[in-house]
């Protein structure tokens, strides 16, 4: 993080930062899931938010 809070760029939305505990929780209540098979997801699949999106729409319908 910048020491100059005004020069910041845009956060890559693209990508959950698994490190995050408020990201975790942010994933795991758009897709419907617990944070703990969140951060699994994460640990396993990587932080690409598409594919954890649509590797927890699966466990949803399982």
């Amino acid at each position: 993080m910048p020491d100059d809070k005004t020069k910041t760029d845009n956060p890559d939305r693209s990508q959950v930062a698994g490190d995050e505990d408020y990201e975790v929780r942010h994933l795991a209540e758009e897709a419907g899931i617990t944070p703990e098979q969140a951060r699994i997801l994460i640990k396993r699949h990587g932080t690409d938010r598409k594919v954890l999106h649509k590797i927890a729409e699966s466990i949803k319908a399982s």
